[in-house]
């Protein structure tokens, strides 16, 4: 059920039978040539609309900026940063919270929104409420390790073929990461934004558009080159990873509150 198209008397009867409420939260960012920016918001939506066919989850807007810093640069990606989504999603999920709801799911398309969640998540927690952080493409390499990747790689590309194969742009699937040394031949990017010494991986926070200018990143995943994907292995995977979804929403709805610390 997407709240968008209920009523608010139909809000009073969802909350007479369940507390649970599915957040999608995307991103708007780069996500190499031949993919769309909109991929970390797409694939939750799809996901959600699955949802809404597999199950009576209520299913809230989706949040479709994110906190996206490290690929600010490349023309249309749009960051909220950290401190921006903690603030917009606590928000939501206090007023959620002020209507009854208590067991908050939120539907992540962007591996940088971890830490706002996290931090909100804690917030409800104290109020006494739990919020579970569902990373689907994590989720997804673990149903599957052949479905494992990084970013805009083999899994993401596949993710939105599953939603719209139109939207990949096949004469720029098969380019390379080319991954800079931008720090120094010395110290050799790694995975993201880590670099390699000695064999030691090593964080250094940066800006993408300095490390490739590209814009996918997989090089940590193996396998998981953007011309391996499928449309067919996407949507065995979206649906694969809506079917977790609600089989854990059925138990998450069950478990009892913490109690109230704040």
């Amino acid at each position: 059920m997407f709240l968008a198209k209920m009523n608010y008397l139909e809000v009073e009867e969802y909350l007479k039978k369940s507390d649970t409420i599915v957040i999608p939260v995307g991103s708007l960012e780069n996500h190499g040539k031949h993919m769309p920016l909109g991929t970390d918001t797409m694939i939750p939506d799809k996901i959600a609309e699955l949802l809404d066919e597999k199950s009576d989850l209520l299913i809230a807007p989706t949040i479709n900026y994110g906190a996206t810093d490290d690929l600010v640069g490349f023309p249309g990606t749009i960051s909220l940063g950290t401190e921006g989504l903690i603030s917009l999603l606590r928000t939501i999920c206090d007023q959620f919270y002020r209507y009854g709801f208590r067991h908050f799911m939120i539907l992540n398309g962007h591996g940088g929104n971890s830490a706002a969640i996290q931090a909100v998540a804690m917030h409800m927690y104290r109020k006494g409420a739990y919020m579970a952080n569902l990373n689907w493409w994590l989720m997804a390499g673990q149903i599957n390790p052949e479905w494992a990747g990084g970013h805009g790689g083999a899994e993401e590309t596949a993710g939105v073929m599953a939603v719209d194969p139109s939207l990949i742009k096949y004469e720029y699937i098969d380019l390379p990461e080319a991954i800079r040394n931008d720090i120094s031949d010395e110290i050799p990017s790694g995975a993201w934004t880590s670099v390699i010494f000695k064999g030691v991986s090593i964080q250094i926070p940066r800006e993408i558009k300095d490390i490739t200018d590209n814009g996918w990143l997989a090089h940590g995943f193996k396998n998981d080159a953007p011309t391996k994907a499928k449309p067919e292995w996407g949507t065995e995977m979206l649906n694969s990873v809506a079917d977790l979804i609600v089989e854990f929403g059925e138990a998450f709805g069950k478990a009892e509150l913490p109690e109230r610390v704040e």
